[in-house]
């Protein structure tokens, strides 16, 4: 699993990061990554033979590319949760205008050790910016 570049946001009570992405497909699957990587860690497992990865399609439909975006990091934190899955692995296969289709695979959550527990993604400072270097998103999560 490669590291996701992200930066942890200051804020009061809750978490926040800033993304980058070289493209909005970047972005999408680089912030799911960095919600994943703050919120648990694999263990190290003595078993022989791993489980393959659950995969999960999901397709989702927004008014606003800020929407789409919260609305994807808030399906995967609610998938992630009703299937005690910790996804690793990101895909976007389709991403246009307020459309998202993406294939994305987890591992079960007793793998990992949680770090800590986020339940949602928040409009609250949202920032989704292109750049001369690609694409950039700061968000902020209820913790």
């Amino acid at each position: 699993m490669r590291r996701v570049e992200y930066e942890l946001i200051e804020h009061t009570a809750d978490i926040g990061i800033r993304v980058k992405g070289g493209n909005l497909e970047g972005l999408f699957s680089n912030a799911a990554e960095a919600v994943f990587d703050i919120l648990a860690e694999k263990k190290l497992l003595n078993r022989q033979i791993a489980k393959p990865p659950v995969k999960n399609l999901i397709n989702l439909k927004a008014d606003s590319r800020e929407e789409l975006f919260i609305t994807w990091l808030n399906e995967l934190l609610s998938l992630s949760a009703a299937k005690d899955l910790i996804f690793s692995e990101f895909k976007i296969n389709k991403l246009q205008d307020n459309i998202l289709e993406a294939t994305v695979a987890g591992r079960d959550i007793k793998d990992y050790r949680v770090n800590a527990e986020i339940k949602a993604a928040t409009y609250h400072q949202l920032k989704i910016e292109k750049s001369a270097e690609g694409w950039q998103a700061e968000v902020i999560f209820d913790v």
